[in-house]
């Protein structure tokens, strides 16, 4: 991690008026439940392209994650876009408007 993003300040949360708890008993529940990291890849319904893909990530380093990470979301914005868009001209176009009898 780069040093200069570290941040020495100790913040001081013992006071429950400052650290409420957001869902009461929630501390108490989450230890009890931990999740299953690596699912059993014979329970999964994935095609074999599933795993051609799951098998190229696993290669990938840290650095390469998070650019595709990136990736994907410029691809969700851009879709994000093109659904605005998209229904701002159904709207124009009257398309979802019920018909009256």
């Amino acid at each position: 991690m780069e040093p200069s993003l570290l941040s020495m300040e100790k913040l001081d949360r013992s006071s429950p008026d400052l650290w409420p708890e957001q869902i009461p008993g929630v501390y108490d529940f989450a230890p009890l439940v931990s999740p299953q990291l690596s699912p059993n890849p014979e329970n999964l319904d994935l095609e074999e392209q599933d795993y051609n893909l799951l098998y190229q990530f696993r290669l990938l380093t840290a650095l390469e994650i998070i650019e595709e990470v990136k990736k994907l979301q410029n691809v969700a914005y851009q879709l994000g876009l093109e659904e605005a868009k998209e229904m701002t001209r159904g709207k124009y176009l009257h398309i979802l408007s019920r018909k009256e009898k």
